[in-house]
């Protein structure tokens, strides 16, 4: 277990690009800096809601550069390291590394179905490749090939990886692999969790996209859980969960930057050919948001 210790509410960054295809860097910086004194507690670019499939190498690296910038040491950063293939997630994964990441956000994408052996073989080398900490991403609604509980049980044993960030929507999942890595690894939970419930069980924050728009709200409901206040954490939630509705609903950067644009934020559209957040959704949003204080 690695002794740097990530916890709380990790904002799923979006990415601003502009028509050219050029990152809006004094929009994402602005966005850095508003959530980080917001209190925070990480911030993690690249990551779904980051729309990292859609990036070029270019892009991503730009995006990662200004979060770093930006966040110059106060918080850490877990950038979003994702590929087909294991030498070009290596790539990745010792460029972030040497730019300044604080983690590494591990994310397998594939084209063709991986085996197990085949899957950690991924994992481990990106772990191996670097000497920060490496959070596993697990996602089986969209991964085609996604983590078992015995792969997992595995890479827990590599001294770097000290962390899971679960998307599955599962919660009894997340328990079971609680009750299977033990202290070898930290988990985060996603908005398609119920963030309470996971701290409930032992879970340590949540790394989710509407964070960005509600990071006071969520940084509040961190300290209930942490506290141990479960009522009040739980009124709380239901109060935040029409967003977490809403984002599970809609394209998750569609939303997210829908959400962020109405604050103010000029984010601009998910890259093409994903659709921008209908008006449906947008007034959606905009009621989650202000019922619960965020407009």
């Amino acid at each position: 277990m690695t002794a740097v210790d990530f916890h709380g509410v990790f904002p799923y960054l979006v990415s601003p690009v502009d028509g050219s295809g050029e990152i809006r860097a004094e929009v994402l910086a602005r966005l850095c800096e508003d959530l980080i004194r917001a209190g925070v507690h990480g911030l993690t670019p690249l990551g779904s809601t980051g729309e990292f499939a859609y990036l070029s190498w270019t892009q991503r690296r730009r995006i990662v550069e200004i979060v770093i910038h930006t966040a110059a040491g106060r918080v850490p950063v877990v950038a979003g390291v994702a590929s087909t293939t294991i030498a070009d997630a290596v790539a990745q994964a010792r460029e972030f590394e040497r730019l300044g990441c604080n983690g590494i956000l591990a994310i397998l994408e594939s084209y063709f179905p991986v085996s197990d052996d085949g899957v950690f073989a991924y994992f481990r080398a990106v772990a191996e490749a670097v000497s920060v900490p490496v959070v596993l991403y697990t996602n089986p609604n969209f991964q085609r090939s996604d983590l078992s509980l015995p792969v997992i049980d595995r890479l827990s044993r590599i001294p770097n990886i000290g962390y899971l960030k679960d998307a599955s929507a599962n919660t009894g999942r997340l328990l079971s692999i609680i009750n299977r890595v033990g202290d070898r690894m930290k988990v985060f939970s996603a908005s398609a969790h119920i963030p309470a419930c996971v701290m409930l069980i032992g879970g340590v924050g949540w790394m989710a996209g509407p964070a960005c728009l509600v990071p006071r709200q969520s940084v509040e409901l961190y300290n209930l859980c942490r506290a141990g206040s479960w009522a009040a954490a739980m009124d709380l939630q239901r109060r935040l969960w029409a967003l977490n509705q809403a984002f599970a609903k809609h394209n998750l950067a569609a939303c997210i930057k829908g959400g962020l644009e109405l604050q103010g934020y000029a984010v601009g559209a998910p890259l093409p050919p994903q659709a921008p957040l209908s008006p449906d959704g947008i007034e959606e949003v905009r009621r989650a948001l202000a019922a619960v204080g965020a407009l």
